[in-house]
């Protein structure tokens, strides 16, 4: 898909579905997790399942909604309210959380995503906007990004408006100078058109991410690009920056 032409000074990514599945991810997490109760003691491993996890989890979401946003802090709170219950030292809930977390950085790439952010960090700045809790020093591709900026930082999750403007602030660029990518229609693409920047929709049909092949359901509002992996969206940009120059 090329769109109809428009100028692009920075590129703004979504992470989880985007550059890596996420399922395999949280399950690796949760596997830790697994592992590090049962080294603790086998009867708080056999107590606090997975599902029993999930449950407090879905109770900490409900009991504090104003920090939805803060998938860092309700995991935390969770975890500590978890091993008060189990009558162990609710401040082990750092080493319990460093276990998930360690393991939920642990990320499996899409095939084209590193070489695509690479071709794509040559011509334009990068930042990622994440409502998502994943930590690119951690994974290894923070040197490819000008910055990080998660929902938990910001103070509120996309499809809010100011997460974007700030992104955009940060980049010294105006909105519809910015391309935001990135799989999720409501927070990423309408999020991102809502607040004036340009959008490009990875819709990946290899059946690894959350939602699998969807019909774009807003008859108002389409993104200005549509493509199946990143190394599309690369050929795009390489094309269009290309016709600008020679334009120029």
């Amino acid at each position: 898909m090329r769109g109809m032409p428009f100028t692009v000074r920075a590129i703004t990514l979504d992470l989880d579905d985007t550059l890596w599945p996420i399922l395999p991810a949280i399950e690796r997490a949760e596997s830790a997790l697994d592992a590090w109760l049962g080294a603790q003691s086998p009867a708080i491993a056999a107590r606090w399942t997975r599902a029993e996890r999930n449950r407090l989890r879905l109770q900490v979401d409900r009991d504090r909604p104003h920090l939805a946003h803060d998938m860092t802090a309700q995991r935390q709170f969770m975890l500590e309210r978890l091993l008060a219950e189990s009558g162990l030292d609710a401040a082990r809930a750092d080493d319990a959380f460093e276990a998930y977390f360690a393991a939920r950085c642990e990320v499996e790439h899409y095939p084209d995503t590193l070489a695509a952010l690479e071709r794509l960090a040559a011509r334009v700045p990068l930042a990622s906007i994440s409502n998502g809790n994943a930590c690119l020093r951690r994974i290894g591709l923070m040197p490819l990004f000008r910055f990080q900026l998660g929902a938990r930082e910001h103070g509120a999750a996309k499809p809010a408006a100011s997460i974007f403007h700030t992104a955009c602030r940060e980049l010294g660029c105006a909105p519809h100078e910015v391309l935001h990518v990135g799989d999720d229609i409501e927070a990423d693409v309408m999020g991102a058109a809502r607040a004036g920047l340009r959008t490009c929709w990875i819709e990946r049909l290899d059946g690894s991410t959350m939602a699998g092949r969807r019909d774009w359901p807003h008859a108002d509002l389409r993104p200005d690009l549509h493509f199946h992996d990143l190394a599309a969206l690369a050929d795009w940009l390489d094309a269009h920056i290309d016709t600008e120059t020679a334009a120029a």
